[in-house]
């Protein structure tokens, strides 16, 4: 009796220390909103008061500051997660449970839906002590959760080999300024600092001190939508992004795996009208700190997709206003653009928070990296013909042109947010989306170079369909899957084609007609004319492509993306070697399954690739060479500068080497050679890979140049081609058949090399000799100067 007495009153004791928590706190700054919490500045704590057990809401964050460095990736604004989560009870803790939301059971019967449950893992990410319980409340200490490293910085330095860090807690507070409440939200920040020591210079290139970086993290519990949503099924022909899970109360006759279509909601207020305003518009809110012009250029290019939405029937449905004052761009209530500063050019991208249960769209982030305008208005500054001449300040042409581009990336990373893919074949039928990466269409002007027309100036006729699939209304006399089929059948009837990513992509795509950062119907007639605009560019080139008082290694840099203007559309071209024509058909369309490129297109596309590894085409003119003088003081080489293996000095063979460099790593790709194998069984018709080595060799080894500059440019190329016709021969992914024809051409090559008395073909013809001996010695030569960045960092 005296023992049960004991634990009662100690039992009592707990209920009172515990119901007297709040209490002990003094001068607590209260918010009430979607959950009720407290800020004890005594001891820098937040307390939150949990009234929603075993219900679900929102639980995302993100990155309120940013490191600045594109290499890194951690940006302001950055997403991080999305997690549907609950808060479960669980003797004195409270658990943070996110559910499973992969494997479902949709359905009434709720021992079906449990037995699902049960038999995948859930995740507890959190867990906190009850301080308090009282009238159905329980107060919980808030702070741990939110100075933990949610976002992964410390991973994502370690991975990046940026550094090794880790969260010092002495160092890290809660951040009051964004910290507030809202009925259907709750938004906290903490400003977290990481200790350790970095790797290399980048991390030292943005952080003032190394060995601790401090990033502010903005976390958000938000209210879920209701019910009243409708999903929209996914189909791949759409261009729409999707969610997926496996239902298990599918019926065995129908497919388990489920896909909908991301979307923003959007009803019209008098459903019946065939024009009407939207019960709730979507809007999007342009970053204030956005200086101008590029502010007006970033409103008209997002306010593109109204037009879209005005033809399946909505009367501005899509509106974009400048974000007001006191509206905090993180709050998951707003669509925002953000315009985020790094200390190199780097990606823009459109995020969005979506709702994982059904594919809703709660809010779109767009972040938009502030130096990309400047690289489209160096473009423009080395494609004109003597910008500053007479004028160190006519910058009208020029700032059109790098306009232009951020018009059409704002669209492009709003249509992201707006649940849109890319749309890589675009390029191929006159601009068709702009999901499209665009590459800059210059035209000749009475013989001289026009950008008028550089950029699409408006949103594409694809991009009207891929709307019109994920947000018009469905006609009562028709089924959702018949209505979405014709409007997929209308777009083919007028020619639109969608392919995405992978497909696109320069190393690994196979599609023939869809490729990133290029123009045209035919890759190959493109590239034909990308050259020819290049050659004449560069004949135009001077030393009025810089302004007075610069000195001339600003002219160099200039000098890069003109230099490498062809880059993007020899990669185009390429990918119609061995290309495959295909789109992403269904049992029951009119697509196009699969077929090869036609054999004459392949051949074509083969000549103009070639002239990428003519010293003739790649060689820079001597008269040029005179404006590039070793680097001044003060204006050393950085990422987007020619390489050299001359020094300080410019490397007038290093620059064809890299170009062929391009073309070699892609033209005699594994994969693509293995294509060229099959296609030739198949079809004798089509190129076989011993045809392609064979003009290659012939056009690149065996061009014997008269001049004396040219045969060192050929011969400098020409080693580029040899060393990856070589590794043709070896390398890992090639398989037996592509070996036995590279090895082939080897011997053939040996064999004439043998002839040759040069110093160029007996080098050659040692290496042969060497590599037969001890092939696995053999590495591609590295001394071949990199690439500069491009597009709009990077190789890919």
């Amino acid at each position: 009796m005296y023992k049960i007495s004991c634990i009662i009153l100690a039992f009592s004791i707990s209920i009172v220390a515990n119901a007297q928590f709040l209490d002990k706190k003094e001068n607590l700054k209260t918010y009430e909103g979607y959950f009720n919490f407290h800020y004890n500045s005594a001891e820098d704590e937040i307390y939150l008061e949990v009234d929603k057990l075993d219900s679900e809401f929102l639980y995302t964050h993100f990155l309120t500051t940013g490191v600045g460095s594109n290499d890194i990736g951690l940006d302001r604004g950055q997403l991080g997660g999305t997690k549907v989560v609950k808060f479960k009870k669980a003797g004195n803790k409270l658990l943070l449970m996110q559910p499973n939301q992969d494997y479902r059971a949709i359905t009434e019967n709720s021992a079906e839906k449990q037995s699902v449950a049960e038999a995948f893992a859930s995740s507890v990410i959190f867990g906190f002590e009850i301080k308090e319980q009282k009238e159905g409340k329980y107060i919980i200490d808030l702070t741990p959760f939110l100075l933990q490293d949610s976002h992964g910085v410390a991973d994502r330095l370690k991975k990046g080999k940026f550094g090794s860090y880790k969260l010092d807690k002495s160092k890290s507070a809660l951040a009051l300024e964004r910290t507030k409440a809202f009925p259907e939200n709750v938004e906290f920040e903490a400003l977290l600092t990481f200790e350790g020591d970095a790797q290399g210079r980048t991390v030292n290139s943005v952080v003032p001190d190394s060995k601790n970086i401090s990033l502010t993290q903005h976390h958000s519990f938000v209210k879920l939508p209701d019910d009243k949503y409708e999903k929209r099924i996914f189909d791949p022909r759409s261009g729409a992004i999707f969610i997926s899970y496996m239902d298990y109360a599918s019926p065995v006759y129908e497919p388990i795996k489920k896909r909908y279509a991301i979307r923003h909601r959007l009803k019209k207020k008098d459903p019946n009208a065939e024009v009407s305003e939207p019960v709730e518009p979507i809007i999007y809110y342009l970053d204030p700190g956005t200086p101008e012009p590029v502010r007006s250029a970033l409103l008209e290019g997002a306010s593109w997709w109204n037009e879209a939405y005005e033809e399946i029937g909505y009367k501005d449905a899509f509106q974009v206003k400048i974000l007001p004052e006191d509206v905090d761009p993180l709050d998951v209530r707003y669509n925002v653009i953000q315009w985020v500063h790094r200390s190199t050019r780097g990606w823009s991208y459109g995020a969005s928070v979506v709702d994982p249960r059904t594919g809703e769209i709660i809010k779109g982030h767009v972040s938009l990296g502030s130096l990309r305008i400047r690289q489209d208005f160096l473009i423009a500054q080395a494609m004109l013909k003597d910008p500053f001449r007479s004028n160190d300040t006519d910058h009208d042409q020029m700032m059109e042109l790098a306009l232009a581009r951020i018009r059409q990336l704002s669209a492009h990373e709003v249509g992201h947010t707006l649940g849109f893919t890319h749309n890589f074949a675009a390029s191929t039928n006159q601009r068709a989306s702009v999901m499209d990466y665009p590459h800059p269409q210059f035209e000749f002007n009475n013989g001289e170079i026009g950008i008028a027309n550089a950029y699409d100036t408006g949103i594409g006729e694809w991009d009207k369909v891929t709307v019109k699939y994920s947000y018009s209304d469905v006609p009562e006399n028709m089924s959702e899957r018949e209505y979405l089929n014709s409007v997929l059948d209308k777009a083919r009837l007028e020619g639109l084609r969608f392919i995405s990513d992978s497909d696109a992509r320069p190393a690994g795509g196979a599609h023939a007609y869809a490729h990133l950062w290029d123009n045209g119907k035919d890759a190959a007639t493109e590239l034909d004319r990308v050259l020819k605009i290049r050659k004449k560019a560069i004949e135009n080139f001077s030393k009025d492509n810089i302004r007075t008082n610069e000195p001339y290694s600003v002219l160099e840099d200039v000098f890069v993306p003109l230099y490498f203007f062809h880059r993007y559309q020899t990669e185009a071209a390429i990918k119609l070697i061995g290309g495959l024509d295909y789109n992403y058909a269904v049992k029951g369309d009119q697509n196009q399954i699969v077929n090869h490129v036609p054999g004459d297109l392949q051949k074509k596309a083969l000549d103009k690739i070639l002239r990428t590894l003519n010293a003739e085409e790649m060689a820079i003119p001597a008269n040029k060479l005179e404006l590039f003088p070793p680097r001044a003081y003060g204006f050393s080489r950085d990422r987007e500068s020619f390489k050299s293996n001359t020094n300080v000095a410019f490397d007038a063979l290093g620059a064809p080497a890299t170009a062929g460099e391009l073309t070699m790593a892609l033209l005699l790709d594994p994969a693509r050679a293995e294509r060229l194998v099959q296609q030739n069984a198949l079809n004798m018709n089509l190129p076989g890979l011993d045809m392609v080595l064979e003009r290659l060799i012939q056009q690149t080894i065996k061009n014997e140049q008269k001049d004396d500059y040219l045969r060192s440019v050929q011969s400098t190329i020409n080693f580029v081609v040899f060393e990856h016709l070589l590794n043709l021969a070896i390398n890992e992914k090639s398989t037996p058949l592509v070996r036995s024809v590279a090895n082939r051409k080897i011997d053939e090559l040996a064999g004439w090399l043998r002839t040759k008395k040069d110093a160029f073909s007996t080098e050659m013809y040692r290496k042969i000799k060497r590599f037969r001996d001890k092939p696995e010695e053999f590495k591609i030569r590295t001394n071949v100067p990199k690439i500069p960045d491009g597009s709009p960092i990077g190789t890919y």
